[in-house]
Protein backbone atom coordinates (compact mmCIF):
# COMPACT_ATOMS: atom_id res chain seq x y z
CA UNK A 1 0.00 0.00 0.00
CA UNK A 2 1.61 3.25 -1.16
CA UNK A 3 1.74 6.17 1.26
CA UNK A 4 1.25 9.53 -0.42
CA UNK A 5 1.35 13.03 1.08
CA UNK A 6 -0.22 15.88 -0.88
CA UNK A 7 0.53 19.51 0.02
CA UNK A 8 -2.22 21.93 -1.01
CA UNK A 9 -5.00 19.35 -1.15
CA UNK A 10 -8.03 21.57 -0.47
CA UNK A 11 -8.66 22.78 -4.03
CA UNK A 12 -7.67 22.58 -7.67
CA UNK A 13 -5.14 20.00 -8.79
CA UNK A 14 -4.29 19.00 -5.22
CA UNK A 15 -7.87 18.13 -4.39
CA UNK A 16 -8.33 16.39 -7.72
CA UNK A 17 -5.29 14.20 -7.08
CA UNK A 18 -6.47 13.43 -3.56
CA UNK A 19 -9.90 12.31 -4.72
CA UNK A 20 -8.36 10.23 -7.51
CA UNK A 21 -5.92 8.46 -5.18
CA UNK A 22 -8.76 7.70 -2.74
CA UNK A 23 -9.99 5.24 -5.36
CA UNK A 24 -6.72 3.30 -5.19
CA UNK A 25 -5.09 1.05 -2.60
CA UNK A 26 -3.06 3.68 -0.75
CA UNK A 27 -2.90 5.84 2.35
CA UNK A 28 -3.10 9.60 1.78
CA UNK A 29 -1.94 12.43 4.00
CA UNK A 30 -3.28 15.85 3.06
CA UNK A 31 -2.18 19.33 4.13
CA UNK A 32 -3.92 22.65 3.53
CA UNK A 33 -4.82 25.96 5.15
CA UNK A 34 -8.60 25.50 5.26
CA UNK A 35 -9.62 22.99 7.90
CA UNK A 36 -13.26 22.86 6.81
CA UNK A 37 -12.22 21.68 3.35
CA UNK A 38 -9.74 19.17 4.74
CA UNK A 39 -12.48 17.73 6.95
CA UNK A 40 -14.83 17.61 3.96
CA UNK A 41 -12.28 15.52 2.03
CA UNK A 42 -11.48 13.41 5.11
CA UNK A 43 -15.09 12.26 5.41
CA UNK A 44 -14.83 10.64 1.96
CA UNK A 45 -12.72 7.80 3.41
CA UNK A 46 -11.58 8.06 7.02
CA UNK A 47 -9.74 4.74 6.74
CA UNK A 48 -7.39 6.02 4.05
CA UNK A 49 -7.04 9.71 4.84
CA UNK A 50 -5.03 11.67 7.39
CA UNK A 51 -4.84 15.45 7.51
CA UNK A 52 -3.02 18.37 9.08
CA UNK A 53 -3.97 22.06 8.93
CA UNK A 54 -1.00 24.15 7.89
CA UNK A 55 0.11 27.18 5.86
CA UNK A 56 3.39 26.29 4.15
CA UNK A 57 4.68 29.84 4.62
CA UNK A 58 5.03 28.88 8.29
CA UNK A 59 8.18 26.85 7.72
CA UNK A 60 8.52 25.43 11.23
CA UNK A 61 4.90 24.33 11.57
CA UNK A 62 4.97 22.81 8.07
CA UNK A 63 7.70 20.37 8.99
CA UNK A 64 5.95 19.48 12.25
CA UNK A 65 2.76 18.72 10.32
CA UNK A 66 4.64 16.58 7.79
CA UNK A 67 6.39 14.61 10.50
CA UNK A 68 3.07 14.05 12.26
CA UNK A 69 1.49 12.72 9.07
CA UNK A 70 4.44 10.43 8.38
CA UNK A 71 4.19 9.02 11.89
CA UNK A 72 0.42 8.50 11.64
CA UNK A 73 0.70 6.86 8.21
CA UNK A 74 3.72 4.76 9.08
CA UNK A 75 5.92 6.25 6.37
CA UNK A 76 5.86 8.10 3.04
CA UNK A 77 6.57 6.90 -0.49
CA UNK A 78 5.47 9.90 -2.56
CA UNK A 79 5.41 13.60 -1.65
CA UNK A 80 3.43 15.87 -4.00
CA UNK A 81 3.81 19.63 -3.58
CA UNK A 82 0.71 21.24 -5.10
CA UNK A 83 0.51 24.36 -2.93
CA UNK A 84 1.07 27.54 -4.91
CA UNK A 85 -0.26 31.01 -5.43
CA UNK A 86 0.10 33.98 -7.75
CA UNK A 87 -1.64 37.17 -8.80
CA UNK A 88 -1.82 39.32 -11.87
CA UNK A 89 0.15 42.38 -10.81
CA UNK A 90 0.86 44.83 -13.66
CA UNK A 91 1.11 47.68 -11.12
CA UNK A 92 3.91 45.88 -9.22
CA UNK A 93 2.22 46.15 -5.83
CA UNK A 94 4.58 44.37 -3.46
CA UNK A 95 1.76 43.26 -1.16
CA UNK A 96 0.62 41.03 -4.05
CA UNK A 97 4.10 39.71 -4.77
CA UNK A 98 5.12 38.81 -1.21
CA UNK A 99 2.61 35.94 -0.67
CA UNK A 100 3.72 34.44 -4.00
CA UNK A 101 7.36 34.50 -2.97
CA UNK A 102 6.68 33.17 0.53
CA UNK A 103 4.60 30.28 -0.83
CA UNK A 104 6.24 29.39 -4.14
CA UNK A 105 9.85 29.96 -3.10
CA UNK A 106 10.29 29.82 0.69
CA UNK A 107 7.53 27.34 1.53
CA UNK A 108 8.28 25.19 -1.51
CA UNK A 109 12.01 25.01 -0.76
CA UNK A 110 11.45 24.13 2.89
CA UNK A 111 9.18 21.20 2.01
CA UNK A 112 11.18 19.98 -1.00
CA UNK A 113 14.39 19.90 1.06
CA UNK A 114 12.68 18.06 3.91
CA UNK A 115 11.15 15.55 1.50
CA UNK A 116 14.39 14.86 -0.33
CA UNK A 117 16.31 14.38 2.94
CA UNK A 118 13.59 12.01 4.17
CA UNK A 119 13.88 9.91 1.01
CA UNK A 120 17.68 9.84 1.29
CA UNK A 121 17.40 8.51 4.85
CA UNK A 122 14.75 6.02 3.75
CA UNK A 123 16.87 5.10 0.69
CA UNK A 124 13.88 5.42 -1.64
CA UNK A 125 11.03 7.77 -2.54
CA UNK A 126 9.46 10.04 -5.13
CA UNK A 127 9.28 13.84 -4.92
CA UNK A 128 6.72 15.53 -7.18
CA UNK A 129 6.22 19.27 -7.70
CA UNK A 130 3.54 21.15 -9.61
CA UNK A 131 5.45 24.02 -11.21
CA UNK A 132 4.17 25.71 -14.41
CA UNK A 133 4.93 26.42 -18.05
CA UNK A 134 4.85 30.03 -16.81
CA UNK A 135 8.35 29.43 -15.51
CA UNK A 136 9.65 29.31 -19.08
CA UNK A 137 9.79 33.09 -19.56
CA UNK A 138 9.16 36.24 -17.54
CA UNK A 139 5.80 38.01 -17.40
CA UNK A 140 5.10 41.72 -17.22
CA UNK A 141 1.64 41.15 -15.74
CA UNK A 142 2.62 38.43 -13.24
CA UNK A 143 6.35 38.88 -12.65
CA UNK A 144 6.63 37.16 -9.26
CA UNK A 145 4.54 34.17 -10.29
CA UNK A 146 6.54 33.37 -13.43
CA UNK A 147 9.84 34.02 -11.66
CA UNK A 148 8.87 31.78 -8.74
CA UNK A 149 7.93 28.97 -11.11
CA UNK A 150 11.26 29.37 -12.92
CA UNK A 151 12.87 28.99 -9.50
CA UNK A 152 10.94 25.78 -8.87
CA UNK A 153 11.90 24.37 -12.28
CA UNK A 154 15.58 25.04 -11.67
CA UNK A 155 15.43 23.79 -8.08
CA UNK A 156 13.84 20.55 -9.20
CA UNK A 157 16.54 20.13 -11.82
CA UNK A 158 19.11 20.46 -9.04
CA UNK A 159 17.32 17.81 -6.98
CA UNK A 160 17.02 15.64 -10.09
CA UNK A 161 20.80 15.84 -10.47
CA UNK A 162 21.23 14.82 -6.82
CA UNK A 163 18.77 11.94 -7.27
CA UNK A 164 20.57 10.72 -10.39
CA UNK A 165 23.88 10.68 -8.54
CA UNK A 166 22.37 8.96 -5.50
CA UNK A 167 22.96 5.23 -5.04
CA UNK A 168 19.32 4.88 -3.96
CA UNK A 169 16.11 4.74 -6.05
CA UNK A 170 14.99 8.33 -5.46
CA UNK A 171 12.87 9.92 -8.19
CA UNK A 172 11.77 13.48 -8.93
CA UNK A 173 8.97 14.63 -11.22
CA UNK A 174 8.44 18.23 -12.29
CA UNK A 175 4.85 18.67 -13.49
CA UNK A 176 4.47 21.80 -15.65
CA UNK A 177 0.82 22.62 -16.34
CA UNK A 178 -0.37 25.20 -18.79
CA UNK A 179 -3.82 26.63 -18.05
CA UNK A 180 -5.91 24.28 -15.91
CA UNK A 181 -9.53 25.07 -15.05
CA UNK A 182 -8.88 26.09 -11.42
CA UNK A 183 -8.93 29.35 -9.45
CA UNK A 184 -5.25 29.80 -10.37
CA UNK A 185 -6.13 30.34 -14.04
CA UNK A 186 -6.45 34.13 -14.08
CA UNK A 187 -6.86 36.60 -16.91
CA UNK A 188 -8.86 36.92 -20.09
CA UNK A 189 -8.46 35.15 -23.40
CA UNK A 190 -6.97 31.97 -21.90
CA UNK A 191 -6.47 29.18 -24.40
CA UNK A 192 -6.00 25.41 -24.18
CA UNK A 193 -7.56 25.33 -20.72
CA UNK A 194 -7.34 21.75 -19.45
CA UNK A 195 -10.21 20.35 -17.33
CA UNK A 196 -9.08 19.34 -13.84
CA UNK A 197 -10.01 15.67 -14.31
CA UNK A 198 -7.94 15.44 -17.50
CA UNK A 199 -5.00 17.19 -15.80
CA UNK A 200 -5.21 14.82 -12.83
CA UNK A 201 -5.25 11.76 -15.09
CA UNK A 202 -2.14 12.93 -16.95
CA UNK A 203 -0.35 13.88 -13.73
CA UNK A 204 -1.04 10.48 -12.18
CA UNK A 205 0.26 8.82 -15.33
CA UNK A 206 3.46 10.89 -15.20
CA UNK A 207 3.96 10.01 -11.53
CA UNK A 208 3.33 6.32 -12.18
CA UNK A 209 5.89 6.33 -15.02
CA UNK A 210 8.32 8.35 -12.88
CA UNK A 211 8.77 10.92 -15.60
CA UNK A 212 11.38 13.57 -14.92
CA UNK A 213 9.33 16.37 -16.54
CA UNK A 214 5.73 16.31 -17.75
CA UNK A 215 3.66 19.02 -19.44
CA UNK A 216 -0.08 19.20 -18.74
CA UNK A 217 -1.72 18.95 -21.17
CA UNK A 218 0.98 17.34 -23.27
CA UNK A 219 0.70 19.81 -26.16
CA UNK A 220 2.04 22.61 -23.93
CA UNK A 221 5.47 21.08 -24.51
CA UNK A 222 5.39 22.56 -28.02
CA UNK A 223 4.36 26.00 -26.75
CA UNK A 224 7.34 25.95 -24.39
CA UNK A 225 9.69 25.05 -27.25
CA UNK A 226 8.31 27.99 -29.24
CA UNK A 227 8.60 30.40 -26.29
CA UNK A 228 12.25 29.46 -25.81
CA UNK A 229 13.02 30.16 -29.47
CA UNK A 230 11.58 33.69 -29.44
CA UNK A 231 14.41 36.26 -29.16
CA UNK A 232 14.21 38.45 -26.06
CA UNK A 233 13.89 41.63 -28.15
CA UNK A 234 10.75 40.24 -29.78
CA UNK A 235 9.34 38.55 -26.67
CA UNK A 236 9.52 41.76 -24.62
CA UNK A 237 7.30 43.51 -27.20
CA UNK A 238 4.61 40.84 -27.08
Amino acid sequence: MQKIIIIGATSGIGRGLTEAYIQEDCLIGIIGRRENLLQEIYTQDKNKLFYQVCDITDTQTSIQCLETLVQEMGGMDILIICAGTGELNPELAYQLEEPTLLTNVIGFTNIADWGFRYFEQQKSGHLVTISSVGGTRGSGIAPAYNASKAYQINYMEGLRQKATQSPYPIYTTDIRPGFVNTAMAKGEGLFWVTPVDKAVKQIKEAIHKKKKVAFISKRWKYVVILFRLIPSAIYCRM
